[in-house]
Parts: structure tokens; C-alpha cells; sequence
């Protein structure tokens, strides 16, 4: 895992942090995976109590490959 600090603006695109995150082994994404989820349970501890959630309109964007 890359632990070097950048300070070019191109490292913040979608693009690159999808690579970043498909450089990493699956055990080094279930890492990131579990502090996300420490960091959200952490600043809202009542999110797991929540139930029956909704999806906002215009907020998930379904992405499919052409002949699919």
C-alpha cells in the first residue's frame, strides 16, 4: 500500500481513486471498508438503528455496460 502523501490535485479525481483503491488487495479493502464504517457508526451511532431506508432521487447513478 502506497503511505506517501500527494499534493497534486489529479490524485482527488474518480478516476484515480478507483485505481488506488483496485491496487489494493482484498484484505487491505476489507481494512478500508471497516474503518469507513467505524468512522460513519462512530459520528452517528443511531445509523444502525435505522430501518426501511429510501433512495433520494438524482442521487445513484446506474451505470451499465452497452449490450447489457
Amino acid at each position: 500500500m502506497n503511505l506517501s502523501v500527494s499534493h497534486d490535485r489529479g490524485d482527488e479525481d474518480l478516476d484515480a481513486k478507483a485505481k488506488w483503491f483496485q491496487s489494493l488487495t482484498v484484505n487491505e479493502r476489507m481494512d478500508v471498508f471497516v474503518e469507513m464504517m467505524d468512522l460513519i457508526i462512530g459520528l452517528n451511532p443511531s445509523i444502525l438503528e435505522e430501518r426501511d431506508a429510501e433512495s433520494v432521487p438524482g442521487r445513484v447513478r446506474v451505470l451499465r455496460l452497452p449490450g447489457r
